[in-house]
């Protein structure tokens, strides 16, 4: 698919990311740097938690969505450029787990104050091989359009 500018998006477009596979080696390695907790480091620990099992951070799945949606799920021209958002977490990610995001157009809004941009709220559904949502994350976009570019 061709990257796409403010111009090109509808309420109601919708895209989909290649699938992406999760390992337990990838939880572990992303939890010792950035989320060290025992129920994202070691499968024994982990069974006696809520979790019942290693499960991905909710840091490293929303990391993960974000290489899936800059890899084509999300065929902006000028980049995924994130102006805030709303993460929710509803099911634990697992190794093995087969990943993929499909992602909503729900609201575009040129600027009235700079041309050529706008915002472009998103929802993007994180889900596993089953189809089950295992996060959602609503985003707010900054969008250019392709004049913009120029000046």
């Amino acid at each position: 698919m061709q990257a796409l500018y403010l111009d090109d998006l509808v309420v109601g477009m919708q895209f989909e990311s290649s699938p992406f596979a999760v390992t337990e080696a990838d939880i572990k390695r992303f939890a010792s740097e950035f989320d060290p907790q025992p129920f994202h480091l070691d499968d024994a620990a982990a069974q006696a938690t809520i979790f019942r099992g290693l499960a991905a951070s909710g840091w490293h799945t929303a990391a993960m969505t974000m290489r899936m949606l800059t890899g084509g799920g999300l065929p902006l021209a000028d980049g995924v450029i994130g102006m805030g958002c709303e993460i929710t977490w509803t099911k634990p990610v697992r190794a093995g787990n087969q990943l993929r995001v499909v992602t909503t157009v729900v609201d575009v809004k040129p600027s009235t104050s700079k041309s050529g941009q706008g915002v472009v709220t998103v929802s993007s559904d994180t889900l596993n091989e089953s189809g089950e949502v295992v996060q959602r994350l609503v985003s707010k976009l900054l969008v250019f359009a392709p004049a913009a570019r120029q000046g």
